[in-house]
């Protein structure tokens, strides 16, 4: 006798994500969260108005799954690019420190006027970043395989 499949028996693909409104911009978001960089991962390149992030992404989305199956937590390498930026400021980040490790924490967005507005990305320690857009449009997509996320375990702020 056979059994139906489960969601847990499809193939998982890399994430390939874009978000053009707030509500997109979320769940890149809450993907991105806890995820870590070396600032020497950071690239703004003004002639395409894009600043461009290689980040060590912990899988939420996967975490369930680990946990129901006793398999390791894990991280996968990804690029989270911020398009059609005219300005970009920071705080809280040394650039010539070229050993920093930064930890994303979270991406928002404050509307301004027609399509334009400001994307926040807040580090851990008070460190940001913030980028003036003349319109929203943020991508996500997974440039690696998973792999064990070397601490073995599930981020945690501690209240």
């Amino acid at each position: 006798m056979s059994s139906d499949a489960t969601f847990e028996d499809g193939q998982e693909a890399p994430l390939n994500l874009g978000a053009t409104d707030s509500e997109d911009l979320q769940v890149i978001s809450t993907l991105v969260q806890d995820a870590v960089f070396p600032v020497t991962e950071m690239r703004w390149i003004p002639s395409k108005r894009r600043l461009a992030l290689l980040l060590n992404r912990f899988r939420w989305e996967d975490e369930d799954a680990a946990r129901a199956r006793g398999r390791a937590y894990e991280r996968v390498q990804s690029l989270l690019v911020v398009d059609c930026v005219l300005r970009i400021a920071s705080q809280g980040i040394d650039r010539n420190d070229k050993d920093t490790i930064l930890s994303l924490m979270s991406v928002s967005f404050e509307a301004g006027e027609d399509c334009a507005g400001q994307v926040l990305l807040t580090l851990a320690g008070d460190g940001a970043i913030q980028l003036e857009v003349e319109a929203l449009d943020v991508s996500l997509k997974d440039v690696t395989r998973p792999y064990q996320a070397p601490s073995k375990n599930v981020p945690n702020h501690p209240e």
